[in-house]
């Protein structure tokens, strides 16, 4: 590559930015940054599942009702 140099040192400053940062937050309590996944809880899947079925249930039920009555309007009428 052309800029392999440079692409290098790139990496390798944002490798020791990241590890410098990661102990920071180790000695502040663990605090997750952006791009960082929390840490779950126990109940904490099985919530995010039934709000996520009581979310888009509704809505899809919504989408496929309103193609069913469409449907119905052109083949009917």
């Amino acid at each position: 590559m052309i800029f392999q140099r440079k692409l290098d040192r790139a990496m390798e400053k944002l490798h020791e930015e990241s590890d410098e940062s990661r102990a920071r937050r180790k000695e502040r309590g663990g605090e997750p940054v952006d791009g960082e996944r929390p840490e779950l809880e126990k109940g904490d899947l099985p919530a995010m599942i039934i709000a996520a079925f009581l979310t888009f249930i509704p809505a899809a039920i919504l989408v496929l009702g309103g193609i069913v009555l469409l449907g119905y309007l052109f083949l009917n009428h």
